[in-house]
This record gives C-alpha cells, structure tokens and sequence, in this order.
C-alpha cells in the first residue's frame, strides 16, 4: 500500500520542492480531504467529519465555523449527505469563498438517483438526489479526483503543472490498484449481504454483490425489534455473505441478527471512509480493508 505514496512523490517531488502560497481547504468529510491531499499535500486541510461520526448529522460547531471562515476552497460529498448543517457553516463562517463549494456528487452518476419515485424496498431515502455515498466506489472516486483536480487547478493556477502532475500519477496507480481488487474480489460476484442503511451501496454495485436486506425499517430510522423479527425468515432461508454495518453505526441489530441465524454468518463492522486524511495511503489502506473483509467473510 505505500507504494502509492512513494510513486506519488518521485513523480512530483521536483514540484513539491517549489514554493507556494497558503491554501486551505476545509473538507466536509475525510475521504475529500485525503484525496486533495494527493493533489496539493501542502494544503493546510480542516475536516468536518471523521469515521466514528455520522456525516448525515453534524453539529455546527464554533470550531467548525471558525475553520471555514478561513477556507480558500470548500469540498463537500453533496447530493444532500450535508444539508442539515452545511448551509448553516456557510451562512455564519461570512466567508465568500465558501459559497461555491465542490460538491463531489455533482461530476458522477448516482446509484438510485430517484429514490422517492421508483417503488423499491427502499424507496423514500433519505437522500432525495440519490445515494451520496459515492466515495465507496473507486470509479467514481477516480473521476472525482479528475474533477477535483481541475478545480483546484483554477484555483492555483501557478500549480497546474504540479497539480495535473500529481493527479495522473495518482490514477495510473490507483487503476492498477482497482484492477487488483477486482481480481481478488472476483468469486463475491451474485452474493447477497445485509446491510444497515446503504451506505456501501457503491461497494456492492462495483463488486457484483447484492443488498436483500436492511436493517433500517425505513432510510435513516434506527433498526425496530419488529422489523429485525420480520427480516428473520428470509435470511434463515438464504443466508447472506455477512450483516454489514458502518462503524458509526451502533452494531447492536447486527449482532442480534448474526445470533439469530446460529453464528453461520458473520457480524462486519466496517469503516465509512478513511481513518484520516494522510492521502493516497489511507485512501488505499480503506478500500484494501473493505475488500479483504467481504472475502475473509466469504471464504469456507
């Protein structure tokens, strides 16, 4: 895993050595922040979030709008993950640039752009533009990071060379990267898992898997013991790879679940997004781990 890191260095180390004005960015989750952490490693980075939290619910705290109040550039997840308290950081932070943020949704396709008008087992998410999660992808993730680049690359324009230097390392070896997940992961392909809430719905779409449960009575609602009762039936019939739950999550339900159905499939309580924003390193490091979990719970 660190040899990302270390490519990423040798191919831009002349770029690294020149100088460069301050630039911050404040990141509404970690994931953004190691990704622009690979572009412009000399950024000072603040983060709204990190991996035990809910980014659905965030407090606007005092800190947090003091951070933004000093943000050269803003980089959220979008697609409605931050609305109940992004637009309240921006309104008092008072800070112009702050208004125009890179929202990371806006430049890939959405899983279940529609939610609320398609009748599914979920229908009515809580996320009426569709699931936002789409950092849980490494496709997507990558135009992301195409994306970005481009952004901050208007935004430091004596930095191009530096920035498109750095994000094409940084997609050559992050694509040898995928390729190698998808070979590993290849036997996953048509299994089902259960799941509290969607937000690996990314993962399961890249690799083939398929979510016939969840936890959630309804999108963003906590499991019910009525409704873990009724999921009962149809997971002894065919039980799944695993129960899934993020590590923000309180992993209770799932432990329940995985009691009921006899220890024959395992509780997997999985990060939902990286443990800091160190960059390339824990961007590979996060995906490795999801990928290596999904196979440990699906090997005889």
């Amino acid at each position: 895993m660190r040899i990302l890191s270390r490519v990423l260095a040798l191919g831009a180390g002349a770029w690294l050595a020149a100088p460069a004005s301050a630039f911050t960015v404040f990141a509404c989750e970690p994931e953004w922040a190691a990704l622009t952490r690979v572009l412009v490693p000399d950024a000072t980075l603040h983060v709204a979030t990190h991996a035990a939290q809910d980014p659905h619910h965030i407090e606007a705290r005092p800190a947090l709008i003091a951070q933004m109040r000093k943000a050269d550039l803003v980089v959220c997840t979008g697609a409605a993950l931050e609305v109940g308290w992004l637009p309240m950081l921006q309104q008092r932070s008072g800070n112009a640039k702050a208004q125009d943020v890179f929202f990371a949704a806006s430049h890939v396709p959405l899983v279940d752009a529609k939610p609320g008008a398609v009748a599914g087992p979920w229908s009515g998410d809580v996320h009426a533009e569709g699931n936002p999660h789409v950092h849980a992808d490494p496709h997507r993730l990558l135009k992301v990071a195409n994306a970005l680049a481009q952004r901050l690359q208007r935004e430091r324009p004596s930095q191009r060379e530096a920035i498109e230097a750095r994000r094409a390392s940084f997609e050559a070896q992050w694509s040898a990267q995928v390729s190698d997940w998808e070979r590993r992961a290849a036997g996953l392909r048509g299994k089902t898992v259960a799941a509290q809430h969607t937000g690996f719905g990314y993962v399961w779409q890249w690799l083939g898997l398929r979510q016939v449960a969840d936890l959630e009575p309804q999108p963003g609602m906590a499991p019910t013991p009525g409704h873990l009762q009724r999921l009962l039936g149809a997971l002894k019939a065919q039980p799944p790879l695993a129960i899934v739950v993020s590590s923000y999550q309180d992993p209770r339900s799932g432990r329940w679940v995985a009691a009921q159905l006899g220890g024959r499939v395992p509780l997997l309580v999985l990060p939902a997004t990286v443990a800091d924003d160190a960059g390339a390193d824990e961007l590979v490091a996060w995906m490795d781990g999801l990928v290596a979990a999904l196979l440990q719970a699906g090997a005889p």
